[in-house]
């Protein structure tokens, strides 16, 4: 690149130095050798009207003759100031012109002042008389002016010679100013490609092999700093994706490992689930179904403490067979057994309501709606979960006023948000997350009869279908539940 930029500087000094070289000669030709030319030949034409108009009038003595030779007097001193100023500005020494002037001086000195002065109005005898002095002053003088002319043509050709020759020079040095230029673009052009294309090229096969996944391939540094600090960075960079896809691959096997420990879980948990809807269920229908026989027969021939026992025992059984049926209810919630469909919330109210009619009846409980969406869905977990929803807000009502609940639907993007308002005792803002907690109770079971297992199972069930459950903390005139479900 140095080199290149000095040769270019020469090349651009030679270039400038030609054309203003060339600018000089032609400024020489066209402003001082052809205009000193015209000057000169307008000089001749003045010395002839010189000449003519002293003939005509020494033969005739009629004054008209004498005005083209005033004219040619004013013509010459006109051309003569042009010469001497043409000249000297081209350094050219003025001896012939110089020569030329005398002999003029000469010629009206001996014959033209002379014949010019006679008055006129007659031939002038000394016209006659002297005519051959004055042809051999005024041959002399054309001889002169024919020096001068020979001399300007000679400047003139002179100078378009030079200015051919000078053009010539410069364009050969053109020429080779372009050939060099181009010798010098193809040479960087190699250079470029061998410093900075390849090393480039390389870096470019070295990535594209790795993005297509050979991820153990070194990038290679070469070529220019820049070029190798760009691939020090690519091959931090690779090595760190390296680094990051073995840790991703590791924590994948650990993940993949989990995933069978959970597996064998879940089918530990399948197992419990078939052991506790037949093996544990049977068992407890015997307890209960003795235990209501012996109340039955012998109520009022024991003691009041046995029948006090007795009655604990049938509802202990009650209880924990219950329990049971609510546990496998929730760990049947998400298991897929059947496809998501279309289904009419409406209708899925109905089921929920009619399931819930004799509760609410004994409660006088007025249950509204408004018209519910379809959404996506399994058609029985929904019904699950309405009927818990609704139950609750039937059992947890408020002692002084009959329960009323009501059942909404409102649009939310790609989701339809419902809610299940209802004026019972509510539920205190810090217990909005505990409730939904398996177990979590928030009353004595005396107060309110239940497993603490319903509003888990409902969490469970909107989350199986891509929801969200919880409480509107903003209402206060009894509980607010909402859940979210996707649209069909």
């Amino acid at each position: 690149m140095g080199a290149t930029l000095v040769v270019l500087i020469a090349l651009g000094v030679l270039g400038t130095w030609l054309l203003t070289h060339a600018t000089s000669v032609n400024s020489r030709l066209v402003d001082r050798s052809t205009p000193a030319l015209i000057a000169g030949v307008r000089l001749d034409a003045a010395l002839v009207s010189q000449e003519t108009g002293v003939r005509g009038y020494g033969m005739t003595g009629r004054t008209e003759f004498l005005e083209p030779y005033r004219l040619g007097i004013r013509a010459q001193d006109d051309a003569v100031r042009e010469l001497r100023r043409l000249l000297a500005a081209d350094g050219d020494p003025t001896p012939t012109l110089d020569t030329l002037l005398e002999r003029a001086g000469t010629w009206r000195r001996t014959y033209a002042d002379t014949v010019v002065a006679t008055p006129p109005g007659a031939p002038v005898a000394f016209a006659t008389e002297r005519a051959g002095v004055g042809k051999s002053a005024f041959d002399a003088l054309r001889a002169a002016s024919g020096a001068l002319q020979d001399h300007l043509t000679t400047s003139r050709l002179q100078a378009r010679s030079d200015l051919i020759r000078v053009r010539t020079q410069r364009n050969w040095t053109f020429g080779a100013i372009a050939a060099v230029i181009l010798a010098v673009a193809l040479l960087m052009f190699v250079g470029l490609r061998r410093a900075v294309s390849s090393p480039l090229g390389r870096l470019a096969d070295d990535a594209e092999r790795v993005a297509a996944g050979d991820f153990d391939h070194a990038i290679r540094s070469s070529g220019p700093a820049d070029i190798q600090a760009l691939a020090a960075t690519v091959e931090l960079m690779r090595s760190r994706l390296v680094d990051a896809l073995d840790a991703s691959e590791q924590a994948r096997r650990r993940i993949d490992a989990q995933a069978e420990d959970l597996r064998r879980s879940n089918t530990d948990l399948e197992q419990f689930a078939y052991v506790a809807s037949h093996d544990l269920q049977e068992p407890l229908r015997k307890v209960v179904s003795f235990c209501q026989l012996l109340q039955r027969r012998y109520t009022g021939q024991l003691d009041d403490r046995a029948d006090q026992y007795i009655g604990f025992v049938i509802d202990g059984a009650t209880r924990m067979q219950k329990l049971i049926q609510d546990l496998l209810a929730f760990s049947r919630v998400g298991r897929g057994d059947e496809p998501m469909r279309a289904v009419e919330l409406d209708r899925v109210y109905g089921g929920a309501a009619d399931s819930l009619d004799l509760a609410a009846r004994e409660a006088g409980a007025r249950l509204t709606r408004d018209p519910l969406p379809a959404v996506t869905g399994n058609a029985a977990q929904l019904e699950m979960l309405l009927t818990n929803l609704l139950g609750n807000a039937i059992k947890f009502r408020h002692p002084d006023r009959a329960p009323t609940v009501h059942v909404g639907a409102d649009r939310d993007g790609d989701l339809w948000r419902i809610t299940v308002t209802d004026n019972g005792i509510g539920i205190e803002p810090q217990y909005a997350d505990r409730v939904f907690v398996i177990f979590q109770r928030l009353h004595a079971r005396d107060e309110y009869p239940g497993t603490g297992i319903g509003l888990a199972m409902c969490k469970k069930i909107v989350e199986y279908h891509g929801g969200r459950i919880g409480i509107d903390d903003q209402y206060s005139d009894g509980t607010r539940m909402w859940f979210t479900l996707p649209a069909t």
